[in-house]
């Protein structure tokens, strides 16, 4: 069923809400879509290229939600920290008995999403996380230096899954110790011929940060800018799923 789509817009461009906003790589790409961004992290994260809040983010999205500020914003995207859920976790790390317990906080925060009445994302690696993979985006799609598989659920509205282009290679870098190399960068963790900082940024096209835990935790901004507009395109035929 669909239903008429009304955009809040904050001057000319309508506002997003950027919860979990790490360095910005997911604000970027909506910004070049054609959003103002505001974002929330609990990290000081002096990066980030827009407006933010530091703090919890289930804190404050519920204190938007009471005060009645959320209807501010025409769109919500969450990336809840993925520990819990993401194939390392779950997969190596857990066979080798490293790390540690990580709590779920996707559920929490679908929660406050559906109370919001805001379209939405909620944002995921592969993994066990529980969410709708309604988009599935990849470096490839978009001619970058990672593959980085990211699953989207999309709240409140629908969008179509781009074709998935197969890989051209590798990824660079050393496994069970023999080295391999490829066309892509691995974009987490440090050594085993991880990529330069230099390399990382090239190939994620982020160039506002130098941070190496920022790079390897961000999302593309090409994956933002392709949802954003599909989104705004979306919202331009005024209608929602």
């Amino acid at each position: 069923m669909t239903q008429p789509t009304y955009i809040r817009r904050d001057g000319e461009r309508p506002l997003l809400l950027d919860l979990y906003s790490c360095a910005g790589g997911a604000g970027t790409g909506y910004d070049r879509a054609g959003f103002t961004v505001h974002g929330c992290d609990i990290a000081h994260r002096p990066n980030y290229p827009f407006p933010y809040h530091q703090g919890d983010a289930l804190t404050y999205l519920a204190h938007l939600i009471t005060t009645g500020e959320i209807e501010r914003y025409a769109f919500v995207h969450a990336s809840p920290p993925c520990q819990h859920g993401c194939a390392l976790t779950v997969g190596t790390n857990a066979s080798q008995g490293w790390g540690r317990s990580h709590v779920d906080l996707v559920g929490p925060t679908r929660e406050l999403l559906d109370a919001t009445g805001l379209p939405y994302i909620i944002e995921q690696p592969n993994g066990r996380a529980e969410i709708r993979k309604d988009l599935t985006l990849c470096g490839e799609m978009f001619g970058l230096g990672v593959i980085r598989h990211r699953n989207f659920e999309l709240g409140g509205w629908s969008a179509p899954q781009p074709a998935h282009k197969p890989h051209r290679g590798r990824v660079r870098g050393y496994r069970h110790g023999q080295y391999y190399d490829g066309p892509y960068v691995a974009a987490y963790g440090n050594g085993g011929g991880k990529p330069s900082i230099p390399e990382l940024q090239a190939a994620m096209g982020i160039d506002w940060t130098d941070v190496r835990e920022e790079l390897t935790e961000a999302i593309p901004p090409a994956y933002t800018e392709h949802i954003g507009a599909a989104f705004l395109a979306t919202a331009a035929l005024g209608v929602a799923a």
